[in-house]
């Protein structure tokens, strides 16, 4: 779960990272970070997919796009 504490850290090692740089620690968290908050984004990206219904049709339907 991406929590707004969680992106907040993110953001905040990546504004230390710009300003001052970080430890071998905080680049290791970060990059864990980055990985959760990527991985939640696929996940979501995934569920809408998986939500799509794709509806085949016929010539005759008055859908509008056959009629080019």
């Amino acid at each position: 779960m991406i929590t707004p504490e969680l992106i907040a850290r993110i953001n905040a090692l990546a504004k230390k990272s710009r300003e001052v740089g970080l430890t071998d620690e905080e680049r290791s968290e970060q990059a864990e970070l980055r990985r959760l908050y990527i991985d939640h984004i696929k996940a979501q990206v995934k569920a809408q997919l998986d939500c799509i219904e794709i509806v085949d049709h016929d010539e005759n339907c008055d859908c509008g796009c056959h009629k080019h």
